[in-house]
């Protein structure tokens, strides 16, 4: 016989899974409301890099689902509400809500920050940062479109799984600058969110949960926090760019020479690494310091990045106001002897694509300042409008976290703070390791900046009157002389410590 009464129990307990809007939606709806993913992720019970992955078409199911579901819906009926008092608010015909009453409507002209310092209307219609299309408004001195439906690179497509999967879905016959399939992925609308009244200490508050989930025991949290830097160090940019000048395409198409020839080849770009020795030391015995360069990949976060899509250019022209990556011919180095080439160690003659941070390197030692070199020659470009400061909240809040460790010999936090840039910078290029942020022109500009720093310490040295030895990397730099005359010693970013001392050479 049938047990009718089990099949009753299990009818009674099936249920259809809760639908949930598209990926998009979800997106659109926790930003309208400026939440971050980290805040959504701790009142769901997930990690912020959960939600980045429903937001990119993965569907969570259980009971997860149903909160998150209920969430979605809340959010969609708290924006449609305040969508409903805004028109009212706007058109005095309509009934005003009891909430709506003596609200004044928002300025069109002003960003959500509550100021319109930064916005301006142009006189004539400029190309948009963002998409290349007519805006008739700009963002701190930066032609943008104020509202994302009008951006033509704001046209949602969810990013293909494969690490080049970045052809963007049809869009409409709109205003066309570029081939369909040079469009930008999608615009992280990070432009014009509500700052926050108080910065929660996402770090901190991370270290000491890792802390007390493993009881204690340092290498264990340790070994979490390090696990987990990647996700976390995206919600930690995530809450640093909130209140943020500039909107950011942060799936956009790339250009073939950003793309890998092969699985395991690379792209053609030329980071500039250097890997220079000195061919000849003075006779005599001398004592050299290898300097280590604290924080490198940290202190390169500071750096002319491009905003938006790359843009093509030819000509032997640089717009400082703008970032990329540049097909140059090199300037003969004639220095070799004392100090590394500012293009690193590279024997093949000719023309190579090099990034922002090289070019402005060369830029400056060519000029009247310096005059080491003839200014490079520029073939072609790929760039787009750029900003110095574009990660600066982010750096600073490792930073502040990493000289606070320092000083409470918090080896844990240190760690942790260091797998959190340097995953950070490593990952946002073809990596399945950080889906949230495909820029590979920021990964080799961040680099670049880091051995441009490097240079420049070299460049300090010799200048100052100390014999430089070799230059490695990003941080090692060997010298003969008086370098605490010139370095300030110590573990800080702005700082450098010794790694090793040896002598070559008879007295």
């Amino acid at each position: 016989m049938t047990d009718f009464g089990a099949i009753d129990a299990l009818l009674a307990g099936a249920r259809k899974e809760v639908p949930l809007p598209s990926a998009e939606e979800r997106r659109t709806l926790r930003e309208e409301l400026n939440l971050s993913r980290a805040q959504l992720a701790q009142a769901l019970g997930v990690s912020p890099s959960t939600v980045g992955g429903w937001q990119s078409g993965r569907d969570p199911s259980g009971e997860v689902r149903e909160k998150y579901a209920y969430f979605l819906e809340g959010a969609r009926t708290k924006l449609a509400a305040g969508a409903a008092e805004e028109a009212s608010a706007e058109d005095p015909s309509l009934p005003e809500s009891a909430d709506s009453q003596g609200d004044a409507p928002a300025d069109a002209g002003q960003t959500q920050d509550g100021g319109d310092d930064d916005v301006d209307v142009l006189a004539a219609p400029q190309p948009c940062v963002l998409c290349g299309e007519p805006a008739r408004h700009q963002v701190a001195g930066f032609p943008q479109h104020l509202d994302p439906a009008e951006c033509g690179s704001a046209a949602p497509v969810e990013a293909n799984e494969s690490a080049e999967g970045s052809e963007p879905a049809e869009k409409t016959e709109a205003a066309q600058p570029q081939p369909q399939s040079e469009r930008g992925v999608r615009v992280v609308p990070v432009g014009r969110r509500l700052q926050t009244a108080d910065s929660p200490d996402l770090i901190g508050t991370a270290v000491a949960s890792a802390l007390a989930e493993h009881s204690g025991d340092v290498e264990s949290a340790t070994d979490a926090l390090v696990k987990r830097a990647i996700p976390d160090a995206m919600a930690l940019l995530d809450h640093s760019r909130m209140g943020g000048r500039y909107d950011v395409v942060a799936h956009p198409w790339m250009p073939d020479v950003l793309r890998k020839q092969s699985s395991r080849g690379a792209d053609q770009i030329w980071e500039a690494r250097p890997k220079w020795s000195r061919s000849e030391l003075p006779a005599g015995k001398h004592e050299i310091t290898a300097l280590d360069v604290n924080g490198a990949y940290l202190s390169a976060l500071k750096t002319h990045l491009p905003l938006g899509q790359l843009e093509h250019s030819s000509g032997n022209h640089h717009d400082r106001r703008r970032a990329g990556i540049h097909l140059i011919t090199p300037p003969d180095w004639e220095h070799d002897a004392y100090l590394p080439n500012p293009i690193g160690s590279r024997d093949e003659p000719g023309p190579l694509w090099v990034t922002e941070s090289t070019l402005r390197l060369l830029l400056r030692i060519s000029g009247p300042k310096y005059g080491l070199c003839d200014p490079p020659e520029i073939h072609e470009s790929w760039t787009s409008g750029a900003t110095e400061g574009l990660l600066e909240k982010f750096r600073i809040a490792l930073k502040d976290a990493r000289d606070r460790a320092i000083a409470d010999n918090d080896d844990v936090t240190l760690e942790y703070v260091k797998a959190m840039y340097s995953k950070f910078v490593s990952t946002m290029g073809e990596s399945n390791y950080n889906r949230e942020l495909y820029r590979t022109d920021w990964m080799h500009l961040i680099r670049s900046q880091a051995f441009a720093n490097l240079w420049w310490k070299a460049h300090r040295a010799y200048d100052e009157g100390l014999m430089v030895v070799r230059a490695m990397g990003t941080d090692e730099l060997h010298v003969i002389g008086d370098w605490r005359a010139v370095f300030a010693e110590g573990r800080g970013v702005t700082e450098v410590k010794v790694k090793d001392v040896y002598t070559v050479g008879a007295g």
